[in-house]
């Protein structure tokens, strides 16, 4: 049976004291939940992991590149990430599409790369509200799940996240309806069995992401193929992240 799992992106935000007093905040509200994710800024990855010692509470990474060293500059290798702890590493987040050019053959050697260092990536999925209004969601969704996961050893996929977050819903206060969300996620789960195969797309957890709060996370959690949610800034408030990850429970 699927676990509930909720994850923090916390983006460009928190310097590293900032990050070590709400990690402190958490263990007292949290601390001894099952399937909490936080993935701070690498600089503050560090000091998290040694904030973290003797939690529950897992740490993530935001991004990381394909390859074990060489000359790229500014960019993290997934050994790095293991060396301070990370157990998750988010991939294909629709800022990286946007902002800096990430593809899905990127996408897919990353996951790749993320395997063979014993992460678990957490892939983003999720149309643009042009896409939306198009009536091409199922489109950009399939396209998305085909080109940066198929192809990959299955095996590989025992140890995966998807996470459904619509461009349209992210940082803008704009929740897909519990509905729409289940909708989609269903459908990246059928994608998964046709991709794998059916059992081990019933083990992949699913996550919707997009202006997660306290206050829907329960009603979106409730939905059949909805695991978890993938939380941006309500994670940064330690009260509202404990309440979405005791709505979990």
């Amino acid at each position: 049976m699927r676990g509930k799992l909720v994850a923090g992106n916390w983006k460009m935000n928190l310097n590293v004291p900032e990050a070590v007093t709400l990690l402190r905040e958490l263990r007292e509200s949290i601390g001894e939940l099952d399937g909490v994710v936080v993935c701070p800024p690498f600089t503050a990855l560090a000091e998290a992991g040694r904030a973290l010692l003797g939690s529950r509470i897992a740490l993530g990474a935001q991004n990381m590149h394909w390859e074990d060293r060489g000359a790229f500059t500014g960019e993290v290798a997934p050994g790095m990430l293991t060396d301070l702890g990370c157990r998750y590493v988010i991939l294909g987040h629709s800022e990286r599409r946007q902002f800096f050019g990430e593809t899905d053959a990127a996408v897919k050697k990353k996951v790749a790369a993320a395997w063979k260092h014993g992460l678990i990536p957490i892939v983003c999925v999720g149309e643009s509200l042009a896409e939306r209004e198009a009536g091409r969601t199922r489109d950009v969704v399939r396209g998305q799940v085909a080109a940066g996961l198929f192809g990959l050893e299955a095996q590989g996929a025992q140890n995966l996240v998807v996470a459904y977050e619509p461009v349209w819903a992210i940082g803008t206060g704009r929740t897909a309806t519990e509905a729409d969300a289940q909708e989609v996620c269903a459908f990246i789960r059928s994608l998964l069995a046709d991709g794998f195969d059916r059992a081990l797309a019933e083990r992949v957890p699913i996550l919707y992401g997009g202006s997660v709060k306290a206050a829907n996370a329960a009603g979106i959690m409730a939905q059949d193929d909805i695991d978890g949610v993938l939380v941006g800034g309500a994670s940064l408030s330690a009260v509202e992240f404990a309440a979405i990850a005791r709505a979990a429970g």
